[in-house]
């Protein structure tokens, strides 16, 4: 891990930079805290992240327009960041190339105000990166916006669905997983699904809020259920 103190000079690492990129399809600003934990919310507070950074930060700053910090941050071939009072100094490895950026007022900006304490879970699965991949994919081949989670006798069905037209094409797919012995119909919206590639560990609660977590990273995501979302009779 980098550890770094203001007014030192600190190397952004990818793995940071890919998650600032993944947390930016979330949220368009962000507020990174003192620390190794970046976290972030949607605006519509139904989507919350939280991820581990290679490096620790030295202060609390806020970033208006996190897109273009990672346009200017690309602007460079390794971005070296020196942080002062009002504004972070990006320079490249040869010393040559400063950019001077200033943060942003962090009242202005959308950032989690407390962590999300899970409650009870009922449904869990392994959701692989291959799945993933097919679920998105048919959900642009078929226009469809939602991903319905239910039993199927005693696996866990994975479904992208029109819920407003049931008679609408289908795609499917069942995965093992712990299952409840009553039937369960959990809706997300697909375009929530704004997660890291790879692996997934999946928790979703009768309480309409799921949890999904990346196997190798340990990144988090939580994602509000529709509300068209059933559980039991």
């Amino acid at each position: 891990k980098i550890k770094t103190l203001v007014g030192c000079n600190m190397e952004l690492s990818e793995a940071t930079i890919q998650l600032l990129k993944n947390f930016a399809s979330i949220n368009s600003n962000i507020v990174i805290k003192q620390g190794n934990v970046l976290k972030t919310i949607s605006e519509a507070k139904n989507v919350l992240a939280s991820g581990v950074m290679l490096e620790d930060m030295p202060r609390d700053f806020g970033i208006y327009d996190l897109n273009q910090f990672l346009n200017v941050l690309g602007l460079v071939d390794v971005p070296r960041l020196k942080f002062e009072d009002n504004f972070v100094t990006i320079g490249d490895s040869t010393g040559r190339t400063t950019i001077q950026y200033f943060y942003s007022d962090m009242d202005m900006l959308t950032s989690p105000s407390k962590d999300i304490a899970m409650p009870s879970v009922d449904v869990k699965f392994l959701l692989d990166n291959e799945t993933l991949n097919k679920i998105k994919r048919a959900a642009s081949a078929l226009d469809h916006t939602a991903l319905a989670i239910s039993n199927s006798n005693g696996v866990v069905r994975l479904s992208v669905v029109d819920p407003e037209n049931t008679t609408s094409n289908t795609f499917s797919i069942d995965v093992d997983g712990e299952i409840p012995n009553e039937d369960f119909n959990l809706i997300v919206n697909i375009s929530n699904l704004k997660m890291l590639p790879g692996n997934y560990e999946v928790e979703l609660s009768s309480s309409f809020i799921s949890h999904f977590t990346n196997v190798e990273n340990k990144t988090q995501y939580w994602i509000a259920l529709e509300k068209t979302s059933t559980f039991g009779a």
